[in-house]
């Protein structure tokens, strides 16, 4: 399972698909782009949440990186993107091949979102899985960090 976490001011995401409607919006926090790949079980899930959530990415008084995202109180804003697993290894047109079919990336993208709401205390802002989105977002920092499951 990898994830681009982003801290951010703020964000938000809005569903395409008709009738068009925003589907979440945050305040400071975090943006996070999931995508999951063929071999990723539920642990990764929980794996990914608890290391999200605890984080130190946030300042302190002093301005140093030393507050989490739980520390802070901040919001979630979960956006499922399979094309984080993209390889160019071979020519200009990405493959997929990495990412998961959507009966497996489904479940384990809702399992996410409740491991991080559990994790957090609170509900998590979320995209519409598999639809076209346009997310809009103010980033803090910029911070942005690449977690993957599979280098835990």
């Amino acid at each position: 399972m990898r994830a681009v976490f982003q801290r951010v001011k703020n964000a938000a995401v809005d569903v395409l698909d008709e009738p068009q409607h925003r589907s979440a919006e945050i305040g400071a926090g975090a943006l996070i782009l999931l995508a999951v790949e063929n071999n990723d079980t539920e642990d990764d899930a929980k794996w990914l949440a608890s290391k999200i959530a605890r984080m130190r990415v946030f300042g302190d008084a002093e301005g140093k990186m030393n507050l989490s995202l739980l520390d802070v109180g901040g919001d979630a804003l979960v956006v499922s993107q399979f094309t984080l697993y993209g390889s160019l290894k071979k020519g200009t047109r990405p493959s997929f091949n990495r990412s998961a079919r959507a009966e497996i990336s489904k479940p384990l993208y809702e399992k996410f979102l409740e491991c991080l709401e559990a994790e957090l205390g609170k509900k998590v802002g979320r995209g519409l899985f598999g639809a076209m989105m346009n997310v809009s977002l103010t980033n803090d920092g910029p911070v942005t960090i690449i977690l993957d499951s599979d280098e835990a």
